[in-house]
C-alpha cells in the first residue's frame, strides 16, 4: 500500500493530492454523526479526499451521498478514492462552493462538514493547503446560512470544530435558526484541555441538547476505549 493511501476494514483512502489528509477529526466526524431516516441524501461539504463520505456510504446503506470540495485536487482524488470503492453508484464528488450550491435546487436530509477553521492566524505558504485550513474561503455564518438553504425542514448539520468555536458557533446557531441537539467535547486524553467540538445542529427544535465528554486518548493506549468503540467498524 502507497504511503499516501489509507487503508480501512472495507476502503482505502488516497489522499496524495489533497492538502489535508486522513486525520482522527475526519474519523471521528463520519463515524459519529447520524443520518436519519431511510434512502437519505446526504452532502459532505469540504469533502477533501473524500473520507467522511466513504465512512456514510459505508454506515449508511440506502444514502445518497453528495461531495463538493473547491479544490480541483481535491474533487479529483475523491472521485477517484469513490470509483475504487464498492459504493461507487451512491457517492459523487463536485468542484462548487457550498455558497453557490445553496442556489441550486438540491435539498439534503443530512449535512456534514470538517470545514476550515484557522481564523486571523498565520497563513500556510501552500496555497491550497492554506485553502483547506482557514476560514477565508467558507466562514462558519456562510456554511450555517447556506445550510439552512440546502437542508429539509428536519434535516441535520453535523460538524467538528475546534473547541474554542463554541461559543460562536452556538450564537451563530441561534441567529441562523439552528438548535443544537448534540454536542461532544473531544479530549485528546484525561487531564489535558478540550480540543475538539463535535455538534449536531437541526432546524426543528426538539428535546433538549445531549451534552458529553469523550477521550481519544487513555492514560495507557493511544486509543481509549470508546475511541476504538466507536471507530471498530472502519480501523483494521
Amino acid at each position: 500500500m502507497s504511503s499516501d493511501c489509507f487503508r480501512f476494514k472495507q476502503f482505502e483512502v488516497c489522499h496524495g493530492g489533497c492538502a489535508m489528509k486522513v486525520g482522527t477529526d475526519g474519523v471521528l466526524l463520519g463515524a459519529w454523526c447520524r443520518v436519519y431516516g431511510v434512502k437519505s441524501k446526504v452532502l459532505d461539504v469540504g469533502t477533501g479526499s473524500g473520507l467522511i463520505a466513504l465512512m456514510l456510504a459505508q454506515r449508511f446503506a440506502d444514502a445518497q451521498i453528495d461531495a463538493i470540495d473547491i479544490d480541483e485536487n481535491a474533487v479529483n482524488q475523491a472521485n477517484d478514492n469513490f470509483v475504487h470503492s464498492k459504493w461507487s453508484n451512491r457517492l459523487q464528488c463536485r468542484q462548487i462552493a457550498v455558497q453557490d450550491l445553496a442556489f441550486e435546487k438540491a435539498r439534503y436530509d443530512a449535512i456534514v462538514s470538517n470545514p476550515p477553521y484557522f481564523i486571523d492566524s498565520l497563513k500556510n505558504p501552500n496555497i491550497q493547503r492554506q485553502t483547506a485550513r482557514h476560514t477565508d474561503t467558507l466562514s462558519y455564518e456562510e456554511l450555517l446560512n447556506a445550510s439552512k438553504i440546502l437542508l429539509q425542514e428536519d434535516g441535520s448539520l453535523s460538524l467538528i470544530l475546534p473547541a474554542e468555536a463554541e461559543e460562536g458557533i452556538l450564537t451563530l446557531a441561534a441567529k441562523t435558526g439552528f438548535f443544537p441537539t448534540r454536542l461532544v467535547h473531544v479530549y485528546s486524553k484525561p487531564g489535558k484541555p478540550v480540543k475538539r467540538l463535535l455538534i449536531e445542529l437541526r432546524k426543528r427544535k426538539g428535546s433538549p441538547c445531549e451534552q458529553s465528554q469523550f477521550y481519544i486518548e487513555s492514560d495507557s493506549s493511544p486509543r481509549s476505549d470508546e475511541y476504538t468503540a466507536l471507530t471498530k467498524e472502519f480501523y483494521l
